[in-house]
């Protein structure tokens, strides 16, 4: 099994994203600023890019987390992530 971590440093988050081909993006029409997404390769439809700047204020405004896996449990690089609550 692969451990996750989990992290609010904007650095790590940002450099994790970037050598795994991820952009910051929202999901488009959602409220409160937007669902925070990264979104890998070609973009969803669904999707709209934003700027780290725009992506990091959501995420603080919203008080998360980021939960992230390194390594699968076979040894591949990882692509999961998801946002958590802080507390």
């Amino acid at each position: 099994m692969s451990a996750s971590k989990t992290t609010t440093d904007h650095d790590t988050i940002r450099k994790w994203a970037e050598s795994r081909d991820g952009h910051p993006a929202r999901v488009k029409g959602a409220s409160n600023g937007g669902l925070l997404r990264i979104d890998f390769g070609k973009p969803e439809e669904r999707l709209e890019e934003i700027s780290w700047e725009d992506f990091f204020r959501i995420f603080d405004e919203n008080k998360l987390a980021f939960l992230f896996q390194d390594r699968t449990a076979e040894g591949k690089v990882s692509r999961f992530f998801k946002f958590i609550d802080r507390d």
